[in-house]
């Protein structure tokens, strides 16, 4: 489904599945994440190993303060191990500096978070198109109609955030998370804002996603209901994974 700005395949033809790869996407190896409070050292994550396969839609469950979210804060570069290595589409994190990080999030990662982060001053296709502009590529049409017509907004892009439902806001967030063709989405409560109808709908369309376009995607989430819509669960108690299936 990769899409360039020279050729450009017919807005069908991204509904194909990703060619299958038998390496996984993410990997992480004793993977510590420690915060400082005066001269304490707590620990987040604890020698947490862990991998994702290409075109798995996985939850990581657990309670408030477990580490799932400061494990998708590694994995998305957004926060720095603080020993150990994660890897990210071969590309190791841990050695990497600030500019090189901040070139994977943009051209690999598509975040999607509880707060939806939507510009207020931009309708919801400026929120959407921006991300290409962000992303060195320019406005894809072709990309930008097919994705917008699969996640429901053909109607509701002149409208700006304060005049769209939270459900709405989130679908802009997830079409512009997937616009540039990540190779994983890293979700952190995506529907922690929403009504158990809209939650519904976004749990559905990232599952469309995942099932349609092969869209890999590690979820963050305490609601089973949510994590029933994921292929796989793990689960997560005191910054160390106390149950998971493997990777298929």
């Amino acid at each position: 489904m990769t899409i360039t700005t020279t050729i450009r395949p017919p807005a069908d033809a991204l509904l194909t599945t990703r060619d299958p790869i038998v390496e996984p996407i993410v990997v992480t190896e004793d993977l510590w994440k420690l915060y400082h409070a005066g001269k304490v050292e707590v620990p987040a994550l604890r020698g947490i190993n862990f991998k994702v396969m290409p075109g798995e839609f996985v939850s990581v469950m657990g309670p408030s303060g477990c580490g799932k979210s400061s494990l998708l804060y590694v994995l998305g570069g957004l926060a720095r191990a603080s020993r150990g290595r994660v890897l990210v589409n071969g590309n190791d994190l841990t050695a990497m500096g600030d500019a090189e990080r901040t070139k994977l999030r943009r051209d690999k990662i598509g975040f999607v978070f509880q707060r939806f982060n939507l510009l207020p001053t931009l309708d919801a296709r400026g929120n959407i198109a921006i991300a290409q502009h962000i992303h060195g590529h320019g406005f894809d049409a072709k990309r930008f109609e097919a994705i917008t017509q699969m996640l429901g907004l053909t109607g509701r892009l002149k409208h700006r955030p304060s005049e769209m439902s939270g459900g709405e806001q989130q679908r802009v967030a997830i079409a512009r998370a997937i616009i540039n063709d990540p190779k994983i989405i890293l979700a952190d409560e995506p529907t922690g804002n929403l009504d158990t109808q809209n939650s519904e709908i976004v749990l559905s369309m990232l599952s469309k996603l995942n099932k349609d376009l092969g869209q890999t995607i590690v979820m963050i989430t305490h609601n089973p209901e949510a994590a029933a819509y994921s292929s796989r669960v793990v689960h997560m108690r005191d910054g160390v994974i106390v149950d998971a299936a493997p990777a298929s």
